[in-house]
This record gives C-alpha cells, sequence and structure tokens, in this order.
C-alpha cells in the first residue's frame, strides 16, 4: 500500500532507517572494542555514535507512526507484524538511550552494564529490522503500484449514514480494472470498475486481512495481493483459497454523471 508518509511518492520511513541502524550497531562495535582492547577513543566514538543513532531513530519512528496508524491494515496479519517492529524498535531506543546517560562523565568510556544494554540492544533492532523488511516485501506496505502500471490507486474518506446512498466517485474517474480504496465510517470498502461497470466490496481479505485495494482485478475476480486469494466482485464468494469465507460487497448505482454507494 502507498506510504501515508511519502514525499513526491516516495516513502519518508523506509529512506531514515538505514541511519539509525548503522549508527547504533557502529556505537556497539565501537565500545566492544573499547572494553576487549582498552582503546578509549572507541569508547568515545561509540558514545558519540550511540547519541546520534538514538536521535536519527525517533526522527524515523515520526513517519513510522504515521504509516502505522493510517497505512497498514487493521485487523490483518501486518498489523501485528507492525507493532512487534514497532516494539522492538522503541525497546532498541530505551536501551542504548539508558547505555549513553549511564556513560556521562569526562571520559564517556562504556562499562559492562552498558554494553550489555547495547548487545540486547542490536539483536532487538536486528529483528525489528527483519520484520520491517517483511512488512514491504510480503505485505507490501509502502508499495506504490502505480508505477507498476497496475492502474490507479487513490483514497478517500467518505462521511455517510447506514443504508444511505452517498457520492463516492465520478463517473470517469477509475478506468477499467482500476480501484479506490475508500474509509466509510470505520469500514474500509473498495470501489472497483470493471468492464461491466462498478462494483465495491470489503477491503480486506478475509484469509490474512490483506488490502483488496492493493490486489489486482483479473477474469471476473479480485485477488488478494499477499497470498493470492480470489473473490467474484460481485458476489464476495471465494473462487480461490487459501481464504475461505467471503467478503462482503455493497450497492452501487451511477447517477448523472457520479458513483454513488450505500453504505
Amino acid at each position: 500500500m502507498r506510504s501515508a508518509a511519502s514525499l513526491r511518492g516516495h516513502p519518508i520511513h523506509p529512506s531514515i532507517i538505514p541511519f539509525p541502524f548503522a549508527l547504533l550497531w557502529g556505537a556497539f562495535v565501537a565500545d566492544l572494542i573499547a572494553v576487549v582492547f582498552g582503546a578509549p577513543s572507541f569508547g568515545l566514538t561509540g558514545w558519540y555514535l550511540a547519541a546520534a543513532g538514538v536521535i536519527m531513530a525517533l526522527a524515523a519512528a515520526i513517519p513510522g507512526f504515521i504509516d502505522y496508524f493510517q497505512t497498514v491494515p487493521p485487523e490483518s496479519s501486518a498489523h501485528e507484524r507492525a507493532t512487534r517492529h514497532m516494539l522492538l524498535n522503541l525497546s532498541t531506543v530505551a536501551l542504548f538511550a539508558l547505555s549513553f546517560f549511564m556513560r556521562l562523565g569526562e571520559s564517556h568510556q562504556p562499562s559492562t552494564i552498558p554494553l550489555i544494554l547495547e548487545a540486547v540492544g542490536v539483536v532487538l533492532l536486528s529483528v525489528a529490522g527483519w520484520l520491517g523488511g517483511v512488512l514491504v516485501s510480503r505485505n507490501q506496505i509502502s508499495v506504490d503500484h502505480r508505477y507498476a502500471h497496475a492502474g490507479k490507486w487513490s483514497e478517500e474518506r467518505v462521511d455517510a449514514s447506514p443504508g444511505e446512498f452517498v457520492t463516492v466517485a465520478r463517473a470517469d474517474e477509475l478506468k477499467v480494472d482500476q480501484m479506490k480504496l475508500l474509509h466509510v465510517g470505520d469500514r474500509r470498502v473498495v470501489l472497483a470498475r470493471t468492464e461491466h461497470g462498478h462494483v465495491a466490496f470489503a477491503d480486506g481479505c478475509t484469509h490474512k486481512g490483506g488490502s483488496l485495494a492493493d490486489g489486482v482485478l483479473i477474469c471476473g475476480v479480485v485477488q488478494c495481493p499477499w497470498h493470492g486469494s480470489q473473490f467474484d466482485f460481485v458476489t464476495g464468494t471465494v473462487k480461490a483459497g487459501p481464504a475461505s469465507k467471503a467478503i462482503a460487497t455493497y450497492e452501487v448505482r451511477e447517477d448523472q454523471g457520479t458513483i454513488r454507494l450505500r453504505c
């Protein structure tokens, strides 16, 4: 899904995270050399690297929080993975910050306890980085499919009362096989244009909660991008697993050049 925290279409969080990763690992390695070989200059270097790493980690956390709350599909396996990713990163920052403040003094040299805190921190950081990679490569968080010519992907929030028709798009806004993600109250609904007109269905795949708006329309079905489950976009029935439960569908009509959805 396209990142909510992006600059001219480029996600911000993935572009920042290499800096705290390198700085914090560098701090641990420098401090390890200082302790093992008795090199105070490496200890001072590690102290400064830890400070820079914590600052950059906090900077990376800002767009990360935005994507966590606005991009990652709720009630999905990606949301659970993103939560673990966030908690591990925050724990890493806390450990390195504690180590940093324990070394305040004239020499800033590491001792056993600060070094242990940093060792635990880099392990947590590495696991968090692996989870972040899975979020991008498997769950396709921050991947913008517009640049793969997969169709126009847009997102809009709509206020509506249950049972009423509400305007959600222009009749010519989407091309055939293109989709639009609608936030209708606390529901996520996909509006799609097919060869036979517009259809609307629930966004979350019933298998692991993947965003169907981020998938593709093909041969009368919408296919989830995570594990390949396919649903009839008119009736919502499952056409191919691993999903076993149908998705909800919604009534759509065209009215004077607009597309209206019954919520």
